[in-house]
């Protein structure tokens, strides 16, 4: 069993942002939603999953890379916070006709040149 979960794993963290866009569509289009999700909504519901995000965060102080203290659930929850934050993102940008994987690049290359690395 432990073999098949390790694989699952490994194809989730294989899904490009173009998978996970199409699952979206499809999700949405399968329940008359689309006719909600227009740039502003979508942006508003991000902003409210960012909040929850946040939540989980709050009053903990610094936390450790990893989470070496953080109970399953915990962890568990904040993937699942995170992963609303995603996916709204991912829903706007489409929404906006904006190819987010390439922005992103863009920006990564920007920001090298912006903030050029220190020579030693």
């Amino acid at each position: 069993m432990e073999g098949k979960q390790e694989k699952q794993q490994e194809r989730a963290m294989d899904v490009s942002l173009k998978d996970l866009s199409k699952k979206l569509e499809e999700f949405a289009k399968a329940r008359d939603w689309e006719q909600y999700h227009s740039p502003r909504n979508l942006l508003l519901a991000m902003v409210g999953e960012v909040g929850e995000l946040s939540e989980i965060f709050m009053w903990r102080g610094e936390v450790a890379k990893g989470l070496p203290n953080w109970e399953e659930s915990d962890k568990e929850h904040l993937g699942e916070e995170l992963s609303d934050v995603l996916l709204y993102l991912i829903r706007l940008s489409d929404m906006c006709g904006i190819d987010l994987g390439d922005a992103a690049i863009k920006k990564i290359i920007k920001n090298a040149i912006k903030y050029p690395a220190k020579s030693e």
